[in-house]
């Protein structure tokens, strides 16, 4: 891997900028260029250049605005001119493989060789891809200290380090996992950290582990996305299956379905797909092949619709996603700006809609209070007859058991659980978030 010197040019006052402006290397620009990366978004204007000369850097950025680029360009070019390695921690088994597939599109052709090191994959595989010396290794927390216990791996090469979703990684109960891992690295090396907000454990990070940051700010911490027309519905909830139905119908593209349980998003999942729709789920108890097909389904157009949980909030990077529906709003509020900036990427309108129960004013402020703006409310619109509800662990204890399914039409169906079983009860409801985050120990 062998980058070419810097190209610098400076543009014309007025003229839109390029990513030929940034000072990177000629042969990344022609990669860049064959890709159809032309305009560089604001934190890639930014922090580009001050990465590339090895300073470093706070990136704090909504999610969807390009952060991969902003500092995948910048390690794959220092990489090649002074060697060493680069260390991208993720929260996320999806979001490793999203930047690893990124990394490796612009880095290919250059000779570039990653390892990916989550959970849910081969130790085997992954010990025969560091032995393959690669250039950039990709992981998540548990899974690299699972490696670093079992002397797999070494970090004493690591000159450039990235903490990607860093507040996520606070969230989901990574501090002792990450305070290892800074622990390991060595002390000369330039560190990238980007995250959607700045929390103070962020803060703490970047005083004890970071030489002189500079901070690259493009919108407010909490800014939701511009471009995404919000809505909210106050929604009792035995009428969200039928609010849900509704807008399936109404709307005609893909669709991001937010739960607040695996267990809901398991239940929404099958009535979408019993009114017709291509549909899959993504949360923490399925499989990482399950989880790979839901999200390349979702891509591919296999799948139109995709339920999933807060754990997959910032995990899903697709472009041309119509419609969020928050069917549960988060337990934190800040998720909410998370769970929206997947819709109306690169630079295009999308249109959120949630719902909430006529209980929940208190989480209505909280988020309000998040994105600095009142969420828009609509009146509720004529439903469809009776539909099964989703799984409510709470409100399906105080039934005692499941009820008859019903289609959209009102008529009974058979259930998938095979005649009138009763549906199990005492499930314990899966929570994420502030006062729910995940032990110390936690895999992802």
């Amino acid at each position: 891997m062998n980058p070419q010197p810097p190209h610098h040019s400076t543009p014309d006052a007025g003229t839109p900028s390029t990513f030929h402006s940034l000072g990177i290397a000629k042969n990344l620009l022609n990669v860049l260029d064959s890709a159809n990366f032309v305009t560089p978004t604001p934190i890639q204007q930014k922090a580009i250049p001050v990465a590339i000369e090895g300073k470093d850097v706070i990136g704090i950025a909504q999610t969807g605005t390009g952060k991969t680029l902003a500092f995948g360009i910048p390690m794959i070019q220092r990489l090649g001119l002074h060697k060493g390695r680069g260390l991208v921690i993720l929260p996320t088994r999806e979001l490793a493989l999203q930047v690893d597939e990124t990394i490796q599109k612009i880095g290919r052709s250059l000779g570039l060789r990653t390892a990916v090191l989550i959970g849910g994959e081969s130790m085997g595989k992954q010990i025969n891809a560091i032995k393959n010396r690669p250039h950039v290794v990709v992981a998540t927390p548990g899974r690299l200290i699972d490696h670093l216990r079992q002397k797999t791996v070494a970090l004493n090469e690591v000159n450039i380090l990235v903490l990607d979703e860093a507040d996520r990684m606070f969230d989901m109960g990574f501090a002792p996992q990450l305070k290892q891992i800074l622990s390991a690295v060595p002390k000369e090396r330039q560190t990238m950290l980007f995250s959607a907000t700045m929390p103070p454990e962020i803060v703490k990070i970047a005083t004890a582990h970071m030489s002189l940051p500079l901070r690259v700010e493009v919108a407010p911490t909490g800014t939701a996305a511009e471009r995404v027309e919000q809505e909210l519905f106050i929604v009792k909830r035995d009428e969200k299956g039928r609010l849900l139905g509704k807008l399936l119908t109404e709307y005609s593209g893909t669709v991001l379905v937010f739960s607040r349980t695996k267990h809901g998003a398991k239940r929404i999942t099958r009535l979408i797909r019993e009114w017709g729709h291509t549909a899959a789920e993504i949360h923490s108890n399925r499989s990482l092949a399950q989880r790979k097909d839901a999200l390349q389904g979702f891509k591919s157009g296999k799948y139109r619709v995709l339920v999933a949980t807060d754990i997959a909030a910032r995990g899903i990077d697709v472009t041309g996603i119509e419609l969020v529906i928050n069917y549960d709003l988060p337990d934190n509020s800040e998720d909410y700006v998370h769970r929206i900036g997947r819709t109306g990427r690169a630079g295009r309108h999308g249109r959120a809609i949630s719902f909430a129960e006529p209980g929940q004013r208190d989480e209505i402020r909280s988020i309000e209070r998040v994105i600095r703006q009142p969420l828009p409310q609509s009146k509720m619109p004529e439903l469809p007859p009776a539909v099964d509800q989703p799984y409510h662990p709470e409100t399906d204890r105080q039934r005692g058991g499941g009820r008859p399914a019903r289609s959209f039409a009102g008529h009974h169906r058979r259930s998938s659980e095979s005649g009138s079983r009763p549906a199990k009860t005492g499930r314990r409801p899966y929570r994420h978030g502030v006062g729910h985050s995940r032990p110390s120990g936690a895999r992802t």
